[in-house]
């Protein structure tokens, strides 16, 4: 009986096989259009993506020409190759803004780019496009019962950029006063990420490598300068323990400080 059903699924897949090369030979567009949405309905993206990629110029214009463009980037998506998915599901509400599967290209379009977004080291050009597309999907369908997974998405991407920026600035600081003031840079870095993500879960540590950059500028600097360094390292303090009464840090902080209390009369 095993070998009777192993015999009966070779046959189906020669079949199978058998019928997609005729499709992928075909003249007759709509015979190759049926395959391949039959295709893609059954699981078989990759084949569904080659069928269609020969259509979707020759039906372009005509009633199905809007389904097959739509079912080629989702084809695309379900086999994981985000970056040509993304592409067609562009094309496809650049050319059909009020179309059928305008509400769901734009979705996808964007999440397929969330889905490909590099690891935080990497460059984030995927990163920022996928915001673009996730917020361009919002603007155009606020009522959309996927909003709230687009802006998870946009939350979690902004995350990424943040703590790029973070390790960037973790960068100069740990390079100190090597070849200049890495730690002046180390601030303006903190800083910019801050205000360009101000609700970023990564915002205490920020906040407290400016005040850890601010101390040891301060102990670096030249005499003259100390005092004055010292202050904005205190003013920066308050500023932290402000913001977080309870945080994990308050040690470090408090005994940074200490430290600078010797130097400043309050």
């Amino acid at each position: 009986m095993r070998k009777y059903f192993q015999i009966l699924l070779m046959a189906l897949t020669l079949c199978s096989c058998g019928e997609y090369n005729r499709a992928l030979k075909s003249k007759d567009v709509d015979y190759k259009f049926d395959y391949a949405k039959r295709a893609f309905e059954e699981g078989k993206f990759v084949q569904a993506s080659s069928i269609l990629t020969d259509v979707i110029t020759p039906l372009k214009g005509g009633p199905k020409g809007e389904e097959a463009l739509y079912l080629l980037g989702m084809s695309y998506y379900e086999s994981k190759d985000y970056l040509n998915s993304g592409v067609y599901f562009k094309t496809y509400y650049n050319r059909y803004p009020k179309g059928q599967f305008a509400e769901l290209a734009r979705f996808y379009c964007g999440y397929g780019y969330y889905l490909d977004s590099p690891d935080p080291q990497l460059d984030q050009s995927e990163t920022l496009k996928a915001i673009e597309e996730l917020q361009g999907f919002l603007d155009n369908f606020p009522k959309s019962d996927k909003v709230t997974i687009a802006q998870n998405a946009i939350f979690e991407l902004q995350d990424k950029l943040t703590l790029k920026e973070l390790q960037n600035a973790q960068l100069y600081y740990n390079l100190g006063t090597y070849m200049g003031n890495n730690y002046q840079s180390a601030i303006i870095v903190a800083q910019n990420a801050l205000k360009t993500y101000p609700y970023t879960k990564y915002r205490e540590q920020l906040e407290l490598l400016i005040l850890k950059s601010r101390f040891q500028e301060a102990q670096e600097s030249i005499e003259e300068r100390k005092i004055e360094r010292f202050r904005e390292v205190i003013d920066e303090y308050y500023s932290f323990i402000n913001n977080y009464p309870d945080s994990q840090n308050r040690k470090e902080a408090d005994n940074i400080l200490k430290i600078a209390r010797r130097y400043v009369k309050e």
